[in-house]
Formats: structure tokens, C-alpha cells, sequence
């Protein structure tokens, strides 16, 4: 790809904003396969929630949604890469925690989907809440926050499971599918995609508890604000893109295009960034109906992720 020059009337672009200009794409962490949030299809398009974030993310920097160098790491790996300079942006069903801002000089952009611990289930094992696993092996992700999660909740009722770590989701997948764990332990966004997956779905349930909360945010390094203000406001965009458009249709849509176009220049962005990311991912209903509702064949009930207008906790920031 070639490099894009800010448009005119612009700021000139600095630091992370100019390398990804100068590279032509944004080079985004994602994780190395989650249905749902982000997955290669074997004709090698990235597919989910994530990747859509990463897509609205290149749109608005760059002429091209799809300019975007996806970066697949494991859980043990996402946050340390990004730190260390090796991508721009991690949208990797990664949690917000302080530990792990205050631990890798990085900052959350914000919450792209919220979730919770949950446990995978076969359906006739008899386990129906999460103090039937103890003493069972339960399938984790490596430098995931699962075994921290297990600790917390089973340790203060005086019990105990082990936990065992994998590098790669299908492989922890797998182990739980043979029957060497009991639980697969995962977000339960994330565990529906996975559920899916398996020959028979229908013989597996994920349990109705949560044992955590889990944010799972856009994060970036600390060292850039220009560039942490562009990737919270696209965030910001697609939540204020559905609230228009619940209140006054696709005319609320296309002023709030035009109202966060305005700042755009400002930012080092263009006035036409907006309309690009909505023409390219929608808005944050699009983004989920299509990757985790029912026109994905997951129908994860959006839950906290509805709007606060309907009972959910995103939150749609002024953009005036």
C-alpha cells in the first residue's frame, strides 16, 4: 500500500498517526482466532467485532477500511507487543484492568464489548454452577486473567480447581473437546464463538453465572495522545451513530457524521473521517448485530451492551 498525506487543512500528522500515514496501513493486534470477535476465514479476511474496530480505525485515518496489517498474538502476547512498539493498536478481546495499564505504559481506548468469566460445559454433565467444578481441570488461556478470576472466586468459598494454560484458543478449545478438562474457561462472548465451533453445539451449554468482569477495550501505548484521542473517538462515534439513529433515523446518522467531521482537522483527520467509518462498519448496532447477534448465528443477547437508553452501559459521548 502507499502512504496517505494528511489531508489539507489538517494538523500535520505526528508520531503514531504519521508512521501509520507514511506505512499505508495500521498495524493491529487481534487475537489468533475467536468467532465472533476475530477470525481468519480461510480466504484470509478478518472477521468480528475486533476486526471491524480495526477497520473503522483504518478508515478513519486512511482511505481504506480493509488498510490494515492483522497481527494475530496470544494472550501472553498482546499487550506486551503493542508496548514494545511492534503494532499501533490491540483490539484482541483484551480486558481493562489497572494492572495492566499502570504494568505496560498502555492506555484503553474504551470498551468495545462488555463480558464476563464464564464456563463451556458439556450438556449432560450434570454441572449447573460454578462450584460443581471444583476440583476439575478447566482449560485457560496463557497470560489470560482466568486463573486469577478462578482464584478469586473459588479460594474464599474454600475451594479449588486447576487450571490449565494453553498458547493458542484452539488448542484450549480442543482439550476441553477431548474431555482432558472438564470447563473451558473464557468471556462468554468469546465462549459462544467457540461453542459454535464444535460438531454438535447443542451438547454443550455455557453456564448462566459469571465469576468477573470483563471490559474488553481498544488499547494503545501511553506515549501518543493525538493518537489515543483518534481511536476513542471512533469508538465514540459508532456508539453516538446508533443513538442518533434510534432518535431520528438515517438523518441522525448523517448529521452525526457531519458533527464529528468538524473536529476532524483538529485531530489530524479530515472532515470526511466519519462518514468513512460509518460507511464502512456502521454503527455500534451494525457492528454487533453482525458479528455476535442473530445475523451471525450466535445470538449473544447484547445485555450490557445495549445503549443506556435501553438499559445497556454504552454510553453515547457528546461529539459537539
Amino acid at each position: 500500500m502507499t502512504g496517505r498525506r494528511a489531508p489539507a487543512g489538517t494538523r500535520a500528522p505526528v508520531g503514531t498517526l504519521a508512521a501509520v500515514r507514511a506505512r499505508g496501513a495500521v498495524r493491529v493486534l487481534v487475537s489468533r482466532g475467536q468467532p465472533g470477535l476475530s477470525l481468519r476465514t480461510p480466504d484470509g479476511h478478518w472477521t468480528g467485532l475486533d476486526a471491524d474496530v480495526a477497520r473503522a480505525v483504518a478508515a478513519a485515518v486512511l482511505d481504506e477500511p480493509d488498510a490494515v496489517d492483522w497481527c494475530p498474538a496470544g494472550s501472553d502476547e498482546r499487550l506486551s507487543q503493542l508496548a514494545g512498539g511492534r503494532a499501533d493498536l490491540t483490539v484482541c478481546n483484551v480486558s481493562w484492568t489497572m494492572g495492566r495499564e499502570a504494568a505496560h505504559g498502555l492506555l484503553f481506548a474504551g470498551v468495545t464489548c462488555y463480558d464476563g468469566e464464564g464456563f463451556l460445559v458439556r450438556a449432560d454433565s450434570g454441572i449447573h454452577e460454578p462450584a460443581h467444578l471444583a476440583g476439575h481441570r478447566l482449560a485457560v488461556h496463557t497470560g489470560s486473567t482466568s486463573p486469577a478470576n478462578l482464584a478469586a472466586w473459588y479460594g474464599p468459598r474454600g475451594l479449588a480447581v486447576e487450571p490449565v494454560a494453553f498458547d493458542a484458543p484452539a488448542d484450549a478449545l480442543h482439550a476441553y473437546a477431548r474431555g482432558d478438562c472438564t470447563a473451558y474457561v473464557l468471556d462468554k462472548v468469546a465462549l459462544a464463538g467457540a461453542r459454535r465451533t464444535l460438531p454438535d453445539p447443542e451438547a454443550h451449554r455455557i453456564l448462566p453465572a459469571e465469576i468477573s468482569r470483563e471490559p474488553m477495550a481498544a488499547v494503545v501505548r501511553d506515549d501518543d495522545p493525538g493518537w489515543f484521542r483518534i481511536c476513542r473517538w471512533v469508538l465514540q462515534l459508532l456508539f453516538a451513530a446508533e443513538y442518533e439513529s434510534h432518535r431520528t433515523g438515517a438523518a441522525g446518522r448523517e448529521a452525526v457524521a457531519r458533527q464529528a467531521g468538524r473536529h476532524g482537522p483538529a485531530a489530524g483527520l479530515d472532515e470526511r473521517w466519519a462518514a468513512r467509518v460509518l460507511d464502512a462498519v456502521g454503527s455500534y448496532a451494525e457492528l454487533y448485530e453482525r458479528n455476535l447477534g442473530r445475523a451471525s448465528g450466535l445470538d449473544v443477547p447484547r445485555g450490557p451492551n445495549e445503549l443506556w437508553t435501553r438499559g445497556g452501559l454504552h454510553y453515547a459521548v457528546p461529539l459537539h
